[in-house]
């Protein structure tokens, strides 16, 4: 983590000191807005995984001598299958597709959005997937 935020924080003194060449040079005050915020952005991702290193242990990515497999592990849990992302994105889909054609269409996504989002979260409650 160390060196991730050694990076972030080098790359926001770079877009700052281009936001202040882009905002000197141009005058244009959209860009130089966006570069403004790139800076922002950048320090505070630093700023947090360098405040954070200090927290952990030494990871091997820290460790100029490590493997890629020192850092090998389980990487999460995946649902092995879920139909609810198919209704929440129909529901999104006819959600967007409402600003297009007229908002009645949110009528019917709203339930739609609403099973997809619930089942979702609630699907390791009840049925055969419970117990995991």
């Amino acid at each position: 983590m160390k060196i991730q935020g050694r990076m972030f924080i080098w790359l926001s003194v770079f877009i700052l000191a281009v936001a202040i060449l882009y905002g000197v040079w141009s005058k244009e005050p959209a860009g130089t807005t966006a570069l403004f915020l790139a800076f922002g952005l950048s320090i505070m991702i630093g700023y947090y995984l360098a405040f954070t290193a200090r927290r952990v242990d030494a990871m091997a990515q820290d460790d100029k001598e490590a493997d890629v497999a020192d850092e090998a592990g389980e990487v999460g849990f995946f649902a092995p299958h879920s139909w609810q992302p198919l209704s929440l994105a129909t529901g999104g889909a006819l959600a967007f597709l409402a600003i297009a054609i007229g908002w009645w269409l949110l009528y019917f996504s709203a339930p739609l959005i609403l099973v997809g989002l619930f089942g979702w979260v609630f699907e390791y409650y009840r049925g055969e997937n419970q117990n995991q």
